[in-house]
């Protein structure tokens, strides 16, 4: 028998392989926003990147932006930033990868050549042990295994750190040891160490560093002793979260974007919200955050709809005091220039705000002022995601997967398990009930193994 999601495959299935057919909802486990594209990482560890790419900063070996999701990378990628024209990420053996513009040396690699200043293709930097990494406007951090913080790009607030206003194009060590998490803004820069202290450096016009002053600092200086457990940069404002689940900002508040009720900015930290925020995030002039509810909020900047509340109104295009957006189920964000991104935890993922580069991934290059789902998720009923066999009269062995309605799913096949090497092999849709069903030939002398994938 044959339907649209019945085939007879000319490849050979081996009963007895039939308990290492796997299934696998790939949903989106991470996110970051660049200033005009995005990133994201399925739960396969592939990397897939939308939006702008007229630096290279997609990675896809093209200079066209993309409006819809393209896969960079198959597998293995473990984390992302993304800058506002470049892109790094890290891969599970904990090597740095860079692409997109390095127009200040910001990718690393030792180039800022100005007839090949960047590359259109991922690019490795460091070979090992990097844990974490984050994208200024023209300058990139990272952090290594030991906790030692690394900086490579444009200085010229004195943003990375190294005592000089001196550009460099190679990874240079500012910090040896204890630092736990980065953040990096237009031309400010934080960190953490593992006492829970704060530490900036860099642009300090608006106050973004909090010590009080308005002078840049091309050294780390402390500002907060203890109990910072998360930070998050802006344009020119920046937040943090303490120990105690307690919101705190500082910096350019021009669009209400530190939530305090006032357009007024400040150089000292200022309590938001008191208790139970559990991430941050920020744009150019806009604030997110979660709270331990799975609810998002947001303030600041809304002129494209990058807030997510329904409106655009150019006589109220902003709010200073934090809005809620969604009720429950969030799992993570990511502020880019004028758009921002969230996850469900249902491992779908959502978009909303400025998308004239095709940075949403909706394929189109409308903005949007109310969360839109790009990738589904998989959170389905029990009994979904699963395969059955059935060896048919004919000689043929049946596959039956329950997924998703109307979703795509790939067969894949690898002719080992240690390690597998997957090929794929045919993609077809769920029927209404959510049922696909392949046919295949099975020969019990070859051993090959089969799972189902879900795709775009």
């Amino acid at each position: 028998m044959k339907t649209p999601q019945t085939l007879k495959l000319a490849c050979l299935l081996c009963i007895i392989a039939l308990q290492a057919v796997t299934s696998e909802g790939q949903t989106v486990t991470k996110v970051a926003a660049g200033g005009y594209h995005s990133l994201f990482l399925k739960s396969d560890g592939s990397l897939w990147t939308m939006g702008d790419n007229d630096d290279g900063e997609l990675g896809d070996g093209t200079y066209n932006q993309a409006n819809l999701p393209e896969q960079i990378v198959a597998s293995n990628i473990t984390a992302i930033a993304a800058g506002v024209f470049h892109s790094l990420f890290l891969k599970s053996d904990g090597s740095l990868w860079t692409m997109g513009d390095n127009s200040y040396g910001e990718l690393g690699d030792g180039t800022t050549d100005n007839d090949n200043y960047n590359t259109n293709l991922p690019e490795q930097i460091v070979a090992s042990n990097v844990t974490a990494i984050a994208a200024g406007v023209f300058h990139s951090l990272f952090l290594k295994s030991d906790g030692s913080l690394w900086v490579m790009g444009n200085n010229g607030y004195g943003q990375l750190g190294d005592g000089t206003y001196n550009t460099t194009n190679l990874p240079e060590q500012i910090v040896a040891s204890n630092v736990t998490a980065i953040a990096a803004g237009r031309y400010h820069s934080l960190f953490l160490k593992s006492d829970g202290s704060l530490w900036a450096m860099g642009y300090n016009a608006s106050g973004q560093l909090g010590d009080g002053t308005y002078n840049q600092t091309n050294r780390p200086e402390q500002i907060v002793a203890t109990n910072v457990t998360a930070i998050a940069a802006g344009w020119t404002h920046s937040l943090f979260l303490k120990s105690d689940g307690s919101l705190w900002a500082m910096g350019y508040n021009g669009y209400g974007q530190l939530g305090d009720g006032t357009y007024n900015q400040t150089n000292r930290p200022e309590q938001i919200v008191a208790t139970n925020v559990t991430a941050i995030a920020a744009g150019y002039f806009h604030s997110l955050f979660l709270q331990s509810d799975g609810s998002l909020w947001a303030m600041g900047n809304n002129y494209d709809g990058q807030l997510g509340d329904g409106t655009t109104d150019n006589d109220n295009y902003n709010t200073n005091w934090p809005e809620q957006i969604v009720a429950s189920n969030v799992t993570a964000i990511a502020g880019g220039g004028d758009h921002s991104l969230f996850l469900q935890s249902d491992g779908s993922l959502w978009a909303m705000g400025d998308n004239a580069s095709g940075q949403l991934g909706d394929g189109t290059y409308n903005q949007i002022n109310l969360p839109e789902q790009i990738v589904a998720g998989s959170s389905v009923p029990p009994g979904y995601n699963q395969i059955s066999g059935q060896l048919l009269g004919t000689g043929d062995m049946q596959l039956s997967f329950v997924g998703i309605a109307g979703a795509n799913y790939a067969l894949d096949h690898s002719f080992s398990l240690a390690p597998p090497n997957w090929a794929p092999q045919l993609t077809n849709p769920t029927d209404a009930g959510g049922v696909l069903v392949f046919t295949n030939t099975p020969d019990p002398t070859t051993n090959n193994f089969w799972r189902i994938r879900s795709v775009p």
